[in-house]
Parts: C-alpha cells; structure tokens; sequence
C-alpha cells in the first residue's frame, strides 16, 4: 500500500476534533464530560467521570455516566433537570477521552497502547504504527473480548484492499507478529551467493541483479523458486531468459520471505 494513502488518512484523524465525535460514542471511566443546560449556565458543568462509572453534578449529585452515549446521557438528565428545570433541554459533548485504549503487542513491533480519540479503523490504527511494513501482516489479527474478529491484514494494508477494513472498538488488541524470515536466497549460477533482505514486491530478477547477476554458466531459463507457504513447499518454474531476451514479464515472477531462487547451471 502507498505511503501517501497512509499519510492522508492520518491527517484526515488530526483534522478532526475530538469532540466531534459520532452519538454512538460509548462513555467510559476517566472521561471528560460538559454538561449544557439550555438557557441555564449556572446549571452546566464540567464533570469526570469516576472509577465507580459515575459523575457528579451540584444540583442533582451523582448520575451513572459510564455505558452510556452522550445523547442517553442527555436524555436521562432531561428527566433528573425537570425537578429543578421547566422543559429542560440537556446536551452531553465528550471534551476529554482516556476510553479508547487499543493494545499492540506480538514482537512484529514494538508493543503499546494507542488512545484514540475519535472514531478510528483498523487500516488507520496501521498508518500510526511504525515499521509495520516489516511485520507479518498475514499472520496478524485483532482480538476482541478475546476473540479473533479479523486475520490476515495483508490484503488491507499492502494491497489497499479496503473492503477489508474494519472499525475498531474499545479494548481492541492488534496482534503482529514479526517476520519469520525476511530474507530470499540466491544461490547456484549467480556471483554472489548471499541472503537479500525481502522487500515489498521484489521480482525473481531484482534478486538475481541483487546477487550480482548470473554467472557464465546460468542455464536463465532452468531458474526455480522454492517456496513454503502454509507448512507446504512448492516449485515455480521460471524462464529467465525469456524474460531478458524477449521481454516476457510475465517469468519476472514476485518473491515472498524466506524464497530460495536457485539458477541452475550448464555448459550449453
């Protein structure tokens, strides 16, 4: 995925206040709250909400906040404010979050907690984090109320596909596990046998150049990538030369971690 697409959505998060928040925000402990009575400014208030879910306002004393969306909340002080208020119009606006912790670990990265402060998903969570082009996305998923709700994030985050996006909820946790092997090998009729560090669509032939090329003996079109995916090895045969002579794209084949590319050797 571009690093532009990234770039914009987390300037779309920065551009966004924090207290324009959609009504279905859930309140939660240690947030901020601004109570508005209309027409009643010795009635508003700023409150917290308490450990125990609660918060405290002078003229009615203690109300359950915790739970709640900012328009409940409303809506249940309208019925406390009408002993002391005639048709009391009450609005509920969130100033200050702490709620929204979402939890990273697996090693992938290095292991956090991300307070969010508006509503945020999954593929703009992955912008925030660092170095998470290094990670295995195909093995990371997210964890809520200790089930898995999405695996493999490859497809969202490296290949933009976005229908695979998801909101991502309070007490979240995002598992990325790091790499198994990032490196491809080059060996046989090369210059330079060595590990190469994979990168994001590297090609067969970007390995070989990377190697120092093929040796005089390289048999180009008898080249062969091993790969193991999935506790399984397969064999892809490739035909070099017909990818430098003819210009056949197609042999120019994409390479994943942990690949061998073997390039065969022979007289003729």
């Amino acid at each position: 995925m571009g690093t532009k697409l990234c770039l914009l959505l987390a300037a779309l998060l920065l551009m966004v206040p924090g207290t324009a928040l959609c009504g279905d925000y859930v309140i939660g402990e240690g947030d901020t709250l601004r109570i508005g009575v209309w027409g009643n400014q010795e009635l508003s208030a700023l409150a917290k909400v308490r450990p125990d879910g609660k918060i405290t306002i002078p003229a009615i004393g203690d109300v359950a906040a915790a739970g709640m969306t900012p328009p409940a909340l409303g809506e249940a002080l309208n019925g406390k404010m009408a002993t002391l208020v005639k048709n009391p119009t009450v609005t509920v606006s969130v100033e200050g979050i702490t709620n929204n912790r979402v939890y990273i670990f697996g090693n992938g990265m290095k292991p956090g907690v991300y307070n969010l402060d508006r509503r945020t998903t999954l593929l703009q969570l992955l912008c925030l984090i660092d170095d998470v082009r290094v990670a295995d996305l195909k093995r990371a998923y997210v964890l809520r109320n200790g089930k898995k709700i999405k695996e493999n994030l490859y497809k969202l985050f490296m290949q933009g596909d976005v229908a695979e996006d998801i909101d991502i909820e309070v007490n979240d946790s995002l598992f990325i596990p790091p790499l198994q092997d990032r490196n491809v090998y080059v060996v046989g009729a090369v210059n330079s046998f060595k590990p190469i560090v994979w990168r994001e669509n590297m090609t067969v032939m970007e390995a070989i150049l990377d190697a120092g090329g093929f040796s005089k003996f390289a048999r180009e079109n008898s080249t062969v990538i091993m790969r193991k995916e999935n506790g399984k090895e397969t064999t892809l045969n490739v035909r070099l030369k017909d990818l430098v002579k003819n210009g056949d794209l197609s042999q120019n084949l994409k390479l994943q971690p942990g690949d061998y590319v073997v390039v065969r050797e022979g007289l003729f």
